[in-house]
């Protein structure tokens, strides 16, 4: 479906603009992140400009580590509110707490990458070992005697 009126897309067209599924968007429709789309008179979805932004917001809070049920949450209470004063705290704290997971996964990764390195060290030890036994032409039991 073509465009009708500038800042008006088809699901296809919104689809491509900001890199979702259909089926995503679709999705995001019915548990209440995208609440302001219109239907046209043969019942498709018409999106706009807004929506083209508030799709671009879901993705970057996606990226940041929001999961689906926290966005959620977050546009109840800006339906209820309708104002960001009681979302930016909460979001926040949201933001806070993913940065205090970030920082414990790398901590786990950097002790998971020098138990590699380590065990990297151990075997290159190993083999330099097997290839000076196989040079003299001892075995590791001669050489422990």
């Amino acid at each position: 479906m073509a465009r009708g009126t500038e800042g008006t897309y088809a699901i296809g067209e919104i689809s491509r603009l900001v890199d979702l599924s259909q089926r995503t968007i679709r999705y995001y429709e019915e548990i209440g992140l995208l609440h302001s789309v219109r239907r046209i008179e043969n019942g498709k979805r018409v999106y706009t400009d807004s929506d083209v932004r508030r799709l671009k917001f879901i993705s970057r809070l996606k990226v940041l580590g929001l999961s689906l049920a926290e966005m959620v949450d977050l546009e109840k209470i800006y339906r209820k509110e309708r104002n960001n004063r009681e979302i930016l705290p909460k979001l926040l704290q949201i933001l806070e707490e993913r940065a205090a997971q970030i920082d414990e996964r790398v901590a786990q990764l950097v002790a998971l990458k020098k138990e590699i390195r380590e065990y990297q060290q151990r075997l290159r030890d190993k083999v330099l070992q097997d290839a000076t036994q196989e040079e003299t032409g001892t075995t590791g039991k001669e050489m422990r005697s």
